[in-house]
């Protein structure tokens, strides 16, 4: 015997499921965080430490990262941006105590394609943090708490920042001011990377610069070259290529006042490698004009440029 309802039974039925299903929908996207943040940590000369301390730790960040929200903008799964995070223990001070690097990478997706472009690219090798093997990683962004926290929330402010900025005109200054709040809480805590007064290159500066009026250029090539030239490569790949050569020669400003900046430095770390795939099999004309600035921007490529833009 086969059980049918009453046709308004089942029209109130199937009502009824696909307003659950779409409550799922949306309740998914907007309690989805913003980061999809692979993390991984490794101590390949710590002998003193067993090995699931590090484990421990690589999780506890993992879920820092991306259990946590950022933004109070409403990210979908398909819209988190795709980061990377690794952790290289060098020394235990002792089973808490722990200096090292860190490595950080994003990307964000091309339009009209399925290739992802890179968008912040940093190695940081001030870190140094205690931690104790089991205690949850918590953040409060009015206070320094401690220096590993510190350290990932500002990085994750760094990420979305960069992100924002690649999709709409310096529009992740609010999460470049939240990163440098970061940096002033951390200034009488004693750990390295945060002061001025401790290198050109390190935290301070990193944010420091990106919210000065002298590396606009910067941000402003951060959404030309995305917006106007690598979103475009599927439709026009002639004048997209024109636009990112626009954006870069743009930053020349910049690095007259500032050569060398580690802000600049950053940029090219992250984009050199796909700036030669993408100007090698352009027309002489188009790597004669672009060729000469990026020599004089990234003089630690120069040979790799000369290689294949030449």
């Amino acid at each position: 015997m086969i059980f049918r309802l009453p046709s308004f039974k089942l029209n109130l039925f199937v009502s009824y499921v696909i307003s659950c299903l779409m409550m799922i929908v949306i309740t998914f996207k907007t309690q989805a965080q913003e980061l999809n943040c692979t993390v991984k940590v490794i101590a390949p000369q710590i002998a003193n430490v067993e090995a699931s301390v590090f484990e421990s730790l690589e999780d506890g960040i993992r879920g820092f990262m991306n259990g946590r929200r950022w933004t109070n903008d409403d990210f979908a799964f398909k819209e988190l941006i795709e980061c990377t995070m690794q952790i290289t223990i060098s020394e235990a001070i002792n089973n808490t105590r722990f200096r090292g690097s860190i490595q950080i990478q994003s990307n964000r997706p091309v339009f009209n394609s399925d290739y992802n472009t890179p968008t912040f690219f940093v190695v940081d090798g001030d870190l140094e943090f205690e931690w104790v093997d089991g205690t949850s990683i918590l953040f409060n962004p009015g206070q320094h708490r401690n220096n590993l926290s510190s350290i990932l929330a500002y990085y994750s402010y760094m990420i979305i920042g960069t992100d924002y900025d690649s999709f709409g005109l310096e529009a992740g200054s609010e999460y470049f001011l939240k990163a440098q709040t970061i940096v002033a809480n951390a200034q009488n805590a004693g750990g390295k990377g945060w002061k001025a007064s401790q290198g050109k290159q390190n935290r301070y500066w990193l944010v420091e610069n990106m919210l000065s009026q002298t590396f606009r250029p910067l941000r402003l090539c951060m959404y030309n070259y995305h917006r106007n030239g690598v979103d475009l490569l599927y439709e026009d790949i002639e004048t997209a290529r024109l636009n990112i050569a626009d954006a870069i020669i743009e930053m020349r400003s910049t690095n007259r006042i500032r050569p060398g900046s580690y802000n600049i430095q950053v940029f090219f770390i992250a984009k050199n490698d796909e700036i030669i795939k993408l100007f090698e099999p352009a027309p002489e004309a188009e790597r004669v004009r672009l060729l000469p600035v990026l020599k004089q921007m990234d003089p630690g490529n120069i040979a790799k440029y000369d290689d294949a833009l030449m």
